[in-house]
């Protein structure tokens, strides 16, 4: 038995045609919900990048406890796992985030592990002239205008297709699968950076989206409302669709390598992401800063499991993440730990009634968020500075540093949570760059509203049974005492 993951970050569920987009150029992932189930009711869980990856290891929600970091000693770890009952694990991937310090704990999870350099900022080539940057895009301050500099430092060694990093990433799978493809009880995940920002494409795929444009270059839009024209706004949401394009013709490179050596038969494939992403809708654009609307928040996934053989079909449950290692580890046999709160992929597939009531999404500091299918409810919090908040860890790091000892100063030692194996872990006060404050409560009701473009947070019993279903999942996740009060909701939790 073997197994594949294919992990896109930022990939629009929307954009792609299995969800119902009829102008995006993507044959492949078309071709891939009639190779597998197409699942309709699959959620992010932590935002953003790590840790999605942090649920996906371990089978269960950390923004509550945590912002950005490493997984920690006590974290059950699926690729860990697989190896000592005998399973190899190879990550291959360009999302250079897995390589700075607040991810550094990750890739060594897996048996072996290969590194595809030059995506956006990545500190990958050295120069010490500034490039000639366009004024526009060299005007930007501090972290972001570091980012800039560099991804057009790296742009200029990725003269052909074959040198981008998302080829070289495919390029070396595929190489995996050819080495490997007679052997047994493996796992190959490839693990793109695409279609995240920056979205820089060669030109073939650009061309399938021909429109008249003479504007600035834009194919990176800032965390932040939407300033630009509409001609600039258009520009960009083509650009990412053609990098969606090129994801698609790399997925259709694996499809053939699936085809070509037979692995339909004994090897399971699940495609997915961790988060989306918005281009204008909302009047907004990306992640992290804004409520996450169903854009963000729902999310595409696509399973073939060859226990059973089921393909071209739907699948309605309530998935995340969290699912994906439970999954895997019983595919292989291999017992699910009981801190892994996540449900098997298989058994969502296999059942006619629903296995979760909700599901909880959101990131550290923002809003938290509650699903049941139908309606969306965002819970704010009550203060304008997002405290009390605290990340609870015993690796301080944030994305690309470590904790100051500014920081780390006013630490204090929690109490062990139900997860972390009776450890107690350093209790760290933290700040937010969130507004999530600013934006207040939200409830959408997506049958009548699928737009998500008028809250009914008035309506009380709707408002009271969603508030209701987060506090119970805050409960099951062990959620910290402060994040009640965070968000106002100390009474309902001692009911």
């Amino acid at each position: 038995m073997k197994a594949i993951i294919v992990l896109f970050d930022s990939l629009n569920r929307h954009m792609l045609p299995p969800y119902g987009c009829e102008w995006v150029h993507a044959p492949n992932f078309a071709r891939l919900a009639e190779r597998s189930v197409t699942f309709d009711g699959n959620w992010a869980g932590s935002l953003p990048c790590m840790p999605a990856r942090r649920d996906l290891l371990t089978g269960r929600p950390h923004f509550l406890h945590r912002g950005w970091g490493p997984l920690e000693p006590f974290d059950d770890s699926m690729p860990a796992l697989l190896q000592r009952h005998g399973v190899h694990s190879h990550l291959v991937s360009d999302h250079y985030h897995y390589w700075e310090p607040g991810g550094a704990t990750y890739h060594s999870q897996y048996s072996t592990w290969e590194f595809v350099r030059g995506q956006e900022g990545d500190p990958w080539k050295g120069e010490v002239a500034d490039p000639d940057i366009p004024e526009h895009v060299g005007s930007y301050e501090g972290h972001r205008a570091k980012l800039f500099r560099q991804d057009w430092i790296n742009r200029n060694y990725m003269a052909t297709e074959e040198l981008h990093p998302q080829a070289e990433t495919f390029a070396k799978g595929l190489e995996f699968i050819r080495t490997n493809r007679s052997e047994d009880r493996w796992l190959l995940q490839i693990e793109a950076f695409d279609p995240h920002e920056p979205f820089f494409s060669p030109q073939t795929y650009k061309d399938l989206y021909p429109h008249d444009y003479t504007g600035k270059h834009f194919d990176w839009p800032n965390y932040a409302r939407v300033r630009e024209t509409r001609e600039e706004a258009e520009h960009c949401k083509y650009e990412y669709a053609a990098l969606l394009s090129m994801c698609d013709a790399y997925l259709g490179r694996l499809l053939d390598a699936m085809d070509e050596y037979g692995l339909w038969s004994d090897t399971m494939l699940i495609v997915t992401t961790d988060h989306g992403f918005l281009l204008g809708e909302h009047d907004w654009w990306a992640k992290n800063v804004m409520p996450f609307y169903n854009e963000i928040a729902r999310t595409p996934l696509f399973v073939w499991d060859p226990r059973d053989g089921r393909k071209n079909e739907r699948c309605g449950q309530l998935t995340q993440l969290i699912d994906v290692a439970p999954t895997l580890l019983d595919y292989f046999g291999v017992p699910v730990p009981p801190d892994m709160q996540g449900i098997s992929l298989r058994e969502a597939m296999r059942r006619n009634e629903p296995t979760r009531e909700a599901v909880l999404f959101g990131i550290h500091g923002g809003h938290v968020n509650c699903t049941d299918g139908r309606y969306v409810y965002m819970r704010a919090p009550v203060r304008p500075d997002n405290s009390p908040l605290y990340n609870y860890t015993l690796m301080p790091t944030h994305m690309a540093s470590l904790f100051s000892p500014e920081e780390l100063r006013r630490m204090e030692l929690a109490e062990p949570f139900s997860f972390t194996k009776g450890v107690r872990t350093l209790k760290i006060p933290a700040g937010s760059y969130i507004p999530a404050h600013t934006y207040g409560t939200l409830l959408f009701d997506l049958a009548n509203d699928p737009g998500q473009l008028h809250s009914i947070a008035g309506d009380r019993a709707a408002e009271e049974r969603m508030a209701s279903r987060l506090v119970r999942l805050m409960r099951q996740y062990d959620a910290p005492a402060e994040q009640y009060e965070r968000l106002g909701l100390v009474d309902a939790a001692n009911r």
